[in-house]
């Protein structure tokens, strides 16, 4: 009776793990909170990256043409941007591959042996530590984006303040009260605008402009932010589910034999 039973469990399985019986088993192996995830990852990553870079790039121009600023150190932004893109796209994908090996029929196969569970717990607790990292960096970020974001809104709000002056002496735009912003070996001049065509290049070319794209980024960081909170997510449930797969795996393995040995017992009774 036992040697019947775990035959019959031995060839079921795969055909029980297989995605040919249909589409719902394969629907089964889809991390859905993981590719959800990774959507969010790309998708503000890629919007941070080209709203951020945008602005970044007006703000360098404007300052070179209205405060006489050079940054030569940062011509090649452009690159740190990519940079920063494949990473996050690599460390996106490299999560949603854990995530499909840990889920379903998948992780049933995979983490059978008792060398591939340590290494799926292994791989689990580096990546939530990697993505704890990557959270607190995207965290300092997204609140550097409220704090220049907050400076772009003042700015444009002296800007607009221009078009109600009736006195035309007064139509100056003073940053001396933000001239902790700028460099120590600043010219307190420079920061008084007055000319209309300096004033139109820094409103109408630089501000008006980059306070949409960094209220973008902002939003956009925030949506990193959140991801990486579903990954850290994700990857606790993965390590526990690795670490519990051999449990369940036995009690599965106990449920049908006592599932097969009753249904055998009342068949004989007739």
């Amino acid at each position: 009776m036992f040697r019947k039973s775990y035959s019959y469990s031995s060839v079921s399985e795969p055909q029980s793990s297989g995605c040919c019986g249909g589409s719902c088993r394969c629907l089964t192996r889809i991390p859905y909170a993981t590719l959800i995830a990774t959507v969010l990852c790309c998708t503000g990553v890629g919007i941070f990256l080209g709203s951020f870079y945008r602005g970044i790039s007006l703000t360098l121009r404007t300052f070179e043409e209205v405060f006489l600023f050079k940054f030569d150190w940062l011509m090649d932004l452009h690159i740190v941007f990519i940079i920063i893109g494949s990473v996050m796209g690599a460390f996106s994908l490299i999560l949603l591959l854990v995530g499909f090996l840990a889920t379903g029929a998948t992780r049933e196969r995979i983490y059978r042996g008792f060398k591939s569970r340590i290494g799926g717990r292994v791989s689990c607790a580096f990546f939530m530590g990697l993505t704890y990292i990557l959270e607190l960096v995207w965290l300092m970020v997204f609140v550097s984006l409220v704090l220049i974001t907050f400076v772009f809104t003042v700015w444009w709000g002296m800007c607009n303040n221009l078009k109600y002056e009736s006195n035309p002496e007064n139509k100056c735009i003073d940053l001396k009260p933000l001239g902790f912003l700028f460099p120590n070996n600043t010219d307190v001049n420079l920061l008084r605008i007055c000319d209309e065509g300096k004033q139109k290049n820094f409103c109408k070319d630089c501000v008006e402009p980059s306070e949409v794209l960094f209220i973008v980024a902002l939003v956009a960081s925030f949506l990193v932010v959140l991801s990486l909170v579903h990954y850290l997510m994700c990857l606790s449930a993965n390590y526990a589910r690795i670490k519990d797969n051999e449990k369940f795996q036995e009690l599965q393995e106990l449920q049908y034999l006592q599932d097969t040995e009753m249904g055998t017992l009342s068949k004989d009774r007739f």
